[in-house]
C-alpha cells in the first residue's frame, strides 16, 4: 500500500508564479559588495563542454583533466547614460550623462548634457547603463539596467566612467558570479509539469492529471498552496555562487565555430564561460553580479580552461 503522506508538491519560495515583469530582473543592490561597477549585461549564446585541470586542493581528480559542462555568455561593452544619487534609499538627483545618437531611437535623449554635480548629503551612487549590443549578432536595441557603484571614492570612479566603452575584461572580474535572469517562458501548463505533483491511477474518474482534492470541505476556499494549472516559465531567477571558467575576446582567441552558435550565430566581443547551465534561451540577456554569500565549497574550486569542445 502506498504512503498515505508525502511532501508538498512544488516549492513555496516562489511566490506568485506569473510572468517576469521585465526580461532583466532588478537586484537588492545592498548586500552586494566589491570595487567597481557591480554588475554586466550578458547575453546567452548556449552550452558546450569544456576540458579543464583541476587545481583545487585536495581533490579527487588533483592535477587530471576532467570534462565538465559550461555556459558561453557574450559581453559586448556597456557605456554610462546617467547617474544617480542617493540618500536614505531615495533619488535626490538623476544627471544624463550620454546623449549618443544611437539612443535617440529608444530613449528621450536631451540636446544638452548637464553637469555631474553632486548635491549635498547623497550617500550611494548607482548608475544606468546600456549595453552596446549592436557589435553582437543579438539585435540592435540596447538594454538598460541600474547598477552600484563600488570602492571608497565612488564619485572620482563615477566620473572616470563617463563616456567610456566598459569592457568586461577590464571593469568586472570576479571569479564566482551570481546570474540574474529569466527562465524559459513554457506558457498555460497543468499541474503535473507545473508543481511536479504525480499521475492518478488510469481508473480515475475525475481526471488523471489533477490533484485528488482541491480543499477541505471547511474553511470553504481553495488555498493558493493548491496545485492547479497556470503559467510555467519566464520567471525571474537567480543562480549563486557560479564559477568563471575562463574569459577572453573573440579577436585574441576565437571560440566561434565554422559556422557560429546554433541559434544565436557567431560571437564578436568578450566572453566568458561558466560552469553549469543558465536559465533562459539563447540570446536572452543576464546581469551578471559578484558573489555576495560565496561557500567555502565552491570557493575551493580551482580550474585552469584547456580546451572547448562544442
Amino acid at each position: 500500500m502506498a504512503k498515505l503522506s508525502k511532501p508538498h508538491a512544488g516549492s513555496l519560495q516562489f511566490w506568485p508564479r506569473k510572468r517576469a515583469e521585465n526580461l532583466i530582473p532588478r537586484v537588492n543592490w545592498d548586500p552586494v559588495k566589491g570595487d567597481g561597477i557591480l554588475g554586466f549585461i550578458a547575453y546567452k549564446v548556449g552550452m558546450a563542454t569544456a576540458i579543464v585541470k583541476d587545481t583545487s586542493d585536495k581533490s579527487m581528480t588533483l592535477n587530471k583533466k576532467v570534462f565538465i559542462p559550461v555556459t558561453i555568455l557574450e559581453a559586448p561593452p556597456m557605456k554610462v547614460f546617467s547617474v544617480r544619487f542617493y540618500k536614505n534609499g531615495k533619488v535626490l538627483k538623476d544627471v544624463i550623462v550620454s546623449n549618443e545618437p544611437s539612443l535617440k531611437r529608444y530613449l528621450r535623449v536631451p540636446k544638452q548634457i548637464g553637469h555631474l554635480n553632486a548635491p549635498e548629503g547623497f550617500d550611494n551612487i548607482h548608475l544606468i547603463v546600456y549595453s552596446l549590443v549592436s557589435q553582437t549578432d543579438v539585435k540592435k536595441t540596447p538594454d538598460l539596467i541600474e547598477v552600484a557603484v563600488g570602492g571608497a571614492n565612488k564619485l572620482e570612479l563615477t566620473k572616470s566612467l563617463i563616456n567610456k566603452e566598459l569592457s568586461f575584461k577590464e571593469f568586472f572580474n570576479h571569479p564566482m558570479l551570481d546570474i540574474r535572469g529569466v527562465t524559459k517562458g513554457k506558457g498555460f501548463e497543468g499541474p503535473v509539469p507545473r508543481f511536479g505533483i504525480s499521475l492518478k491511477s488510469h481508473k480515475s474518474e475525475k481526471g488523471v492529471r489533477r490533484p485528488g482534492s482541491l480543499a477541505p470541505w471547511h474553511p470553504a476556499r481553495v488555498t493558493f498552496r493548491t496545485p492547479q494549472a497556470g503559467q510555467l516559465g519566464l520567471f525571474s531567477r537567480v543562480h549563486y555562487n557560479i564559477r568563471v571558467i575562463a574569459q577572453g575576446n573573440s579577436k585574441d582567441k576565437n571560440i566561434n565555430p565554422g559556422t557560429g552558435f546554433s541559434h544565436y550565430g557567431k560571437i564578436q566581443s568578450d566572453y566568458i564561460l561558466v560552469k553549469g547551465s543558465v536559465q533562459g534561451p539563447s540570446k536572452r540577456a543576464v546581469l551578471l553580479t559578484p558573489s555576495f554569500r560565496p561557500t567555502r565549497f565552491q570557493s575551493k574550486k580551482k580550474y585552469e580552461f584547456t580546451e572547448l569542445v562544442i
